[in-house]
C-alpha cells in the first residue's frame, strides 16, 4: 500500500510540472533542496523539478513519511530514533545540527520546528527507503543521507557538509576501493554524450574502474586504478619504488650514521632540536633503495613502505592514461587525443585528484601553520602527498630563505656601521655645518638657485649606503650568491636520492599530448606521419617546421621588452618633464620634493605600469609557448619560463638599471645641456644617486611582494568566500555555470575549489627568482633588502602551502630531479650581479673618486673633497633667457655644480680636465679586477663543493653494487625453481593467460617513446 502512495504521488508530481507556479526553484532554500535530494525515488531529475514548489514538496515529504510508518510500524520508527546497531540511527542531536529551526514545511513535518516534536522522522524514512532498496545503513555523520540512481552503478550520498566519516566520502560505493581521480561534466549536455561514451569504455579498457555519481548538475565519474594497472603503467613510465631491504643495506645506513655522528653534527642537532618537525604527525622514514618497477621482481619491493605507490604516484598514473586515450569512433588520430582537448570542447568541466582529509588536516597543523614559521618543513611527508616536483619546489623555497639569514644579519651589521659612524663622513659634515654654496638650477623654468646645505639629510642617508663597507658588502653578496647555488644542488641531491628519482631525465617523459596533436595536424608533416612507426612520434625537423613558430614567439618577446623599454623611458621623461615645469605635488624647488616627493611617486607609477605589462605578457607568453612544438612538459615548461623571465628582467629592473648607470652620468654642463624632447636631464645629488636607486628598489621591491600577496592568498580566499556565501544564500544563480555544488563528499568539496595545471608553480618560482634578482643585483644600494626577502619568505612558504591545501584542488604528482631552468637562470642572475656590483661601485658611489682624491692630493682626512667634487660656472654664459634674468634678479654671478669640469676662469673653461680621465680609467680599471678576483673565488668555490657530496656518491655506488648482485641471486634462484618444474604448460593454464597486446596498441598507449624510454634505460642507474 505505502509504495502504491509514493507511485501515486509521482504521477501527480508529473502533472505538476505542466503549471508555471509562482515559487520557482531559484527561490528553494537550501535545506528544503537538501531534504528533497535526500529522499528523492527514482528519476532524481524528475523529482528535483516537481520539488520545485513547495506544495509539491509537502506532499513528497508526507506521502514518504507514511510510507515509512506504515512499512515498519512503531517498533521499527523507534528503534532509529534511538540509534541501533553499528551506529546506524541517528541521534536527536545530530538531527537539530542538520535541521535548523525556522525551516518552512506542511503540517506532516510541523514537529520539526520544536514544539516537543520527533526531530528524526526525517532520518527514519530515508532509512526506511534505503533498507526496502538493499542498503543495510545509512552514511554516518551529521545530516541526511540517501541514495540517487545512477548509470554505473548506485551513487552514495552524504549529507551537505559532512564529516567525511563515512565509509563512501572519498571511495566507491562498496567501501573497499579508493577514489584516485575525478571526472566532471556538466549533466545536460546530452549532445556530447557519443564523445564522452567512447573515452570512459576506452578508459575501462586500459583497465580502470569507473562509477557515477549523477545527484547534482554536475555528474562526477569516480575512478579507480587496479593494482595491475598501476603495475603496468609503473613499469612502462619507469618509476622507482622502494625495495625490501636487502642483505648488506644496514650496515651502509651504520656508515652514514657513523659518519653523521660526530661532535659538531650532534652540536647541530641539539641546538636545532626545537625546529625540527613533529615526529609523531611526520615519523622519520627509514632509508629504502629504490628500484624501476618491473613486475618480473615485484616480490622485492617493500609493499609495505609509503612510498610504494603513494597517493601523488597513483594519481599521476591515473593522470598519463586520461591524457593519452582517444574519443572519437573510427580511426584514433592525435586530433583526437587527450582529455584537454575535451575539456576545450566542453564535453567535460575538469579531471582532478582528491585530497586526504587526515593527510591535509596533519599538513595544516604541522605545516600550513603560520605559527611554526621556525620549524623546518616535512619535506618526505610533502612529497608523498603532492609529488617531488611541488615538494622540490618547497625544499628550495625553504633552503633559499634559511641561506638569506646571514647575509641579512650582515646587511643590519653594515646599515648599523652606517649610523654608529654617522657623524664621521666628511662630505656630510662639509654639507651641514652651514656650507652657503650657491648651486646652479636644476631646471630650465620656475627653479631657483639653492644652496648646498639644503642636501644635508639627504647627504647623511646617503651615507648609510655609501660608506667604507659597501665594497665589503658587495664582495660579500657576491660569494654568498655563488655559495647558496652550489650548496643547494649539493643539498638537493641528497634530496632526489632519497625519493628514488636518481637518474631520473627527459628521456624518460613520454611526448604531450599537444604535441602529438599539433603534429598531426601539420601539413608539412604528412607524409612523415602515415609511417606506422612514426605516426605517434615522428621527428620534426628544426629548420622546416619549428623555426618559423620560434621566430615568431621570440619576435613578439622582443618586441614586448621594447614595449617595457618605451614605459620606463615615458616615465623618465615625466619627470624630466615634472623638473622643467611647476609640479601640483609640492615646491619643487624644496629639498625634500627633488629627493622624495618625486622618486616616490615616480617609482609608484614605474610599479603599477610593470604590474600591468606582466599581466598582459604572462597570458600572451602561454599562447606563444603553445603555438611552438614542445615534444615533453619539460620542454614546454623551460620555453615558457625563458621567455617570462627574460621579459620580467628587463621589466622589473630596466629603471633600476637606468638610475645605476644612467641618470646623471651625461648631463652637460649649465651652457650647454644634453637635452632629451627639449627636456633636461636629470641630475644626482651632491652625495649621488645610489640613495634615489635605494628609494626605488625599496617601493618596486616591496610593492611586488604586496601585489603578489594579494593575488596570491586574499583574492583565492575572497573567491572562497564568496562561493560558500553563494551556496548559502543562493546569490548569483544566473544560469547553471554559476550554480554551486553542494560539498557533500570530497568530490564535491574539490570541485568547488580552484584548479591547478602542470605550469600553478611558475608564477611561485618567478616571483622568488626575481627577488633573487633584486638582492643579488641592487642589494648594494639597500643593504637590508636581504632582511625584507628574509620576511616574505618566510611567510611565503606557510602561504603558499595554506593556499594549496586550502583553495586549491590537489595537482598530480610529477617527477622532477631539480628545479629545471630556474637554476640554470640564477646562475646567469648571479654573473650578471658581479657587473652590476663592480658597476654601481664604480660609477655610482664615491670609491674610486675618494681614491684618486687621496692620491693626487695631500689631504687623507678628505676635508676639501666636497669642493674638489664641485665645478664652477659664470652665471652670465647661460643661454637661456629665464636663468638670465633669475641670475640678474638675485646678483648671484657665478653658481656651483657636481661635475668634473675646467673652471670658467682657464684656458679651456667647461672642458674635461686630466682628474676626469684619471678617474675614469680607475673606474674601469676596478671594474675589471673586481670581476676577475669575484670569478676567481667564486670559481674555487664551485670546485671545493661538488654537486654530489662524496658521502653520497659512496652510498649510491655500494647501494648499486648490492642491488645488483641481489637481483642476479634473484634471477639464479627463480632460474632454479625454473628448471625444477614441468617445462610443458597445462592447457588451461596457457588458455587463462592474456594474449600478446598488439604492436600498433602498444605503441599508440607509449605514444612512440620505445626510442626514448631505450634511451631512458641507459641514462637512469638502479638506485
Amino acid at each position: 500500500m505505502s509504495f502504491k502512495l509514493l507511485c501515486n504521488w509521482n504521477i501527480a508530481s508529473d502533472k505538476l510540472r505542466t503549471h508555471d507556479y509562482d515559487y520557482p526553484e531559484s527561490e528553494m532554500d537550501e535545506r528544503e533542496s537538501l531534504y528533497f535530494d535526500t529522499i528523492s525515488l527514482a528519476d532524481s531529475e524528475a523529482a528535483a523539478v516537481a520539488a520545485a514548489h513547495r506544495k509539491s514538496l509537502s506532499q513528497s515529504r508526507n506521502t514518504i513519511y507514511h510510507s515509512a510508518v506504515d512499512l515498519d510500524g512503531d517498533e521499527t520508527r523507534n528503534s532509529l530514533r534511538l540509534g541501533s546497531g553499528g551506529g546506524g540511527g541517528m541521534s536527536a542531536e545530530h538531527m537539530r545540527l542538520a535541521w535548523q529551526p525556522g525551516y518552512r514545511q506542511s503540517t506532516a513535518l510541523e514537529h520539526l520546528n520544536g514544539g516537543g516534536g520527533d526531530y528524526t522522522d526525517a532520518a527514519i524514512a530515508a532509512q526506511m527507503l534505503a533498507l526496502h532498496n538493499g542498503r543495510t545503513h545509512l552514511p554516518t555523520g551529521i545530516g541526511v543521507a540517501g541514495i540517487g540512481a545512477g548509470s554505473g552503478g548506485v551513487g552514495g550520498y552524504t549529507s551537505y557538509g559532512g564529516s567525511g566519516d563515512d565509509e563512501t566520502y572519498r571511495r566507491f560505493n562498496d567501501g573497499k576501493r579508493s577514489v584516485d581521480f575525478v571526472l566532471a561534466y556538466k549533466g545536460e549536455d546530452v549532445d556530447k554524450t557519443a564523445r564522452r561514451t567512447k573515452f570512459e569504455d576506452n578508459l575501462r579498457r586500459e583497465g580502470l574502474e569507473l562509477e557515477y555519481y549523477k545527484e547534482q548538475w554536475v555528474h562526477f565519474i569516480k575512478l579507480h586504478a587496479p593494482v595491475e594497472v598501476l603495475h603496468r603503467y609503473a613499469e612502462i613510465l619507469k618509476i622507482k619504488m622502494p625495495l625490501k631491504e636487502i642483505p648488506g643495506q644496514k650496515d651502509i645506513t651504520i656508515d652514514m650514521e657513523r659518519d653523521l655522528n660526530t661532535c659538531f653534527s650532534r652540536l647541530c642537532r641539539t641546538l636545532f632540536s626545537s625546529v625540527q618537525p613533529d615526529t609523531v604527525k611526520f615519523p622519520i622514514r627509514q632509508p629504502r633503495i629504490h628500484m624501476e618497477f618491473a613486475c618480473k621482481y615485484l616480490e622485492l619491493y617493500d609493499k609495505e613502505h609509503p612510498n610504494y605507490f603513494d597517493a601523488s604516484t597513483r594519481y599521476s598514473i591515473i593522470n598519463f592514461i586520461i591524457e593519452r586515450q582517444h574519443f572519437e569512433r573510427g580511426e584514433e588520430k592525435s586530433e583526437n587525443l587527450g582529455f584537454e582537448k575535451l575539456v576545450e570542447d566542453g564535453v567535460y568541466l575538469c579531471a582532478y585528484a582528491l585530497h586526504e582529509k587526515d593527510e591535509r588536516d596533519n599538513l595544516l597543523m604541522g605545516w600550513a601553520n603560520i605559527g611554526k614559521f621556525k620549524n623546518l618543513q616535512p619535506l618526505d611527508h610533502v612529497k608523498d602527498y603532492f609529488g617531488p616536483k611541488v615538494a622540490l619546489y618547497f625544499a628550495w623555497l625553504g633552503f633559499y630563505t634559511q641561506m638569506l639569514i646571514p647575509v641579512s644579519i650582515l646587511g643590519i651589521l653594515f646599515f648599523l656601521y652606517g649610523f654608529v659612524t654617522w657623524n664621521s663622513d666628511p662630505i656630510s659634515q662639509d654639507i651641514c655645518n652651514g656650507n652657503d654654496t650657491i648651486m646652479c638650477p636644476q631646471c630650465d623654468k620656475g627653479c631657483m638657485f639653492w644652496r648646498l646645505s639644503e642636501t644635508c639629510t639627504s647627504s647623511r642617508f646617503n651615507y648609510l649606503i655609501d660608506n667604507e663597507m659597501t665594497l665589503v658588502f658587495a664582495f660579500i653578496m657576491a660569494i654568498w650568491a655563488v655559495t647558496y647555488l652550489e650548496l643547494w644542488k649539493r643539498y638537493s641531491a641528497g634530496l632526489v636520492h632519497r625519493w628514488g628519482l636518481t637518474g631520473f631525465n627527459q628521456h624518460v617523459e613520454h611526448p604531450r599530448p599537444q604535441y602529438l596533436a599539433k603534429v598531426a595536424s601539420s601539413k608539412k608533416l604528412n607524409a612523415e606521419t602515415e609511417d606506422a612507426r612514426s605516426s605517434f612520434d615522428p621527428y620534426v625537423p628544426f629548420w622546416s617546421i619549428k623555426f618559423f613558430p620560434n621566430f615568431t614567439s621570440y619576435s613578439i618577446m622582443v618586441l614586448f621588452i621594447c614595449i617595457s623599454v618605451i614605459a620606463v623611458s615615458a616615465i623618465i621623461i615625466y619627470r624630466m618633464a615634472q623638473r622643467a615645469s611647476h609640479s601640483i605635488l609640492g615646491n619643487e624647488n624644496s629639498m625634500t620634493y627633488k629627493i622624495m616627493v618625486l622618486p616616490i611617486t615616480a617609482g609608484f607609477l614605474d610599479l603599477i605600469v610593470i604590474s600591468i605589462l606582466d599581466l598582459v605578457y604572462s597570458s600572451l607568453a602561454v599562447k606563444l609557448t603553445n603555438y611552438e612544438y614542445c615534444r615533453t612538459q619539460t620542454e614546454y615548461d623551460e620555453s615558457l619560463t625563458i621567455k617570462n623571465y627574460v621579459f620580467q628582467f628587463v621589466n622589473y629592473y630596466s629603471s633600476l638599471f637606468y638610475i645605476a648607470f644612467l641618470k646623471g652620468k651625461f648631463v652637460g654642463y649649465p651652457s650647454k645641456y644634453n637635452r632629451i624632447l627639449s627636456f633636461r636631464q636629470e641630475e644626482c645629488n651632491p652625495g649621488g644617486c645610489l640613495m634615489e636607486l635605494c628609494v626605488q628598489l625599496v617601493i618596486i621591491m616591496v610593492g611586488k611582494q604586496a601585489v603578489n600577496a594579494i593575488v596570491e592568498m586574499l583574492i583565492p580566499y575572497l573567491r572562497r568566500t564568496a562561493r560558500e556565501c553563494n551556496q548559502r544564500h543562493g546569490w548569483f544563480k544566473l544560469h547553471s555555470d554559476e550554480i554551486v555544488v553542494p560539498s557533500t563528499n570530497q568530490f564535491t568539496e574539490d570541485f568547488n575549489l580552484q584548479s591547478t595545471d602542470n605550469n600553478s608553480l611558475y608564477a611561485e618560482y618567478l616571483e622568488m627568482v626575481v627577488q633573487y634578482g633584486f638582492i643579488t643585483l641592487f642589494s648594494l644600494a639597500f643593504p637590508l633588502a636581504p632582511l625584507l626577502g628574509l620576511i616574505n619568505n618566510v611567510m611565503e612558504v606557510r602561504l603558499d602551502a595554506i593556499k594549496m591545501l586550502r583553495f586549491f584542488r590537489r595537482p598530480v604528482g610529477m617527477r622532477a630531479r631539480n628545479i629545471g631552468v630556474w637554476q640554470g637562470i640564477m646562475t646567469v642572475v648571479t654573473h650578471i650581479a658581479v657587473a652590476s656590483s663592480a658597476m654601481i661601485i664604480a660609477f655610482s658611489t664615491n670609491f674610486i673618486p675618494k681614491l684618486v682624491y687621496k692620491h693626487t692630493h695631500d689631504d687623507p682626512e678628505l676635508n676639501n673633497y666636497l669642493n674638489f667634487t664641485l665645478a664652477t660656472f659664470y652665471t652670465k654664459d647661460y643661454t637661456t633667457q629665464t636663468l638670465l634674468d633669475v641670475s640678474a634678479q638675485e646678483n648671484i654671478t657665478q653658481c656651483h655644480y657636481t661635475e668634473f669640469r675646467n673652471a670658467p676662469w682657464l684656458d679651456q673653461p667647461y672642458k674635461r680636465p686630466m682628474i676626469y680621465w684619471k678617474i675614469l680609467t680607475g673606474r674601469l680599471a676596478f671594474i675589471v679586477i673586481y670581476q676577475n678576483i669575484i670569478a676567481l673565488v667564486q670559481g674555487i668555490i664551485r670546485w671545493a663543493v661538488p654537486d654530489v657530496s662524496a658521502r653520497l656518491l659512496k652510498r649510491i655506488k655500494r647501494e648499486n653494487f648490492l642491488l645488483r648482485e641481489h637481483i642476479i641471486e634473484f634471477e639464479k634462484r627463480k632460474a632454479h625453481e625454473l628448471a625444477q618444474t614441468p617445462t610443458q604448460m597445462p592447457p588451461t593454464m596457457s588458455a587463462g593467460f592474456p594474449k600478446k597486446e598488439p604492436d600498433e596498441s602498444l605503441r599508440q598507449r607509449l605514444n612512440g617513446n620505445d626510442a626514448a624510454t631505450t634511451a631512458g634505460d641507459n641514462a637512469t642507474t638502479y638506485v
